[in-house]
């Protein structure tokens, strides 16, 4: 979903972006802090140009939520519900922890 937003004028921002070189995805779990400073820097600095913008990250908890949130009055959060492929190799172990930490959002932000 939000690879078509961007083919349609919205700036698009994830952690895993920034784990992205030449078109390699080299994920280092030490930096995973400044891959979420990153994300959060580019979306408030395209929200203050005016652009708009979707995030895609994988938020398990509402606190993750947070800096976001914040940053505009007008936001739309989409709850994705289904099952989608593994993109870049997370074990299996990894995604299981993250299922068990899930919130769901509150019905006033779904």
């Amino acid at each position: 979903m939000a690879r078509v937003l961007a083919m349609i004028g919205f700036k698009h921002f994830e952690a895993d972006m920034f784990f992205e070189s030449d078109g390699e995805y080299q994920y280092d779990a030490a930096r995973i802090r400044d891959a979420h400073s990153w994300c959060q820097r580019m979306t408030r600095e395209a929200l203050a140009k005016g652009e708009r913008v979707v995030v895609s990250n994988t938020f398990t908890q509402q606190r993750e939520l947070g800096p976001y949130l914040f940053m505009t009055g007008k936001i739309r959060i989409v709850e994705a519900k289904g099952k989608w492929q593994n993109q870049h190799g997370v074990p299996a172990e990894a995604l299981e922890r993250m299922a068990q930490r899930w919130e769901r959002l509150p019905a006033h932000m779904q």
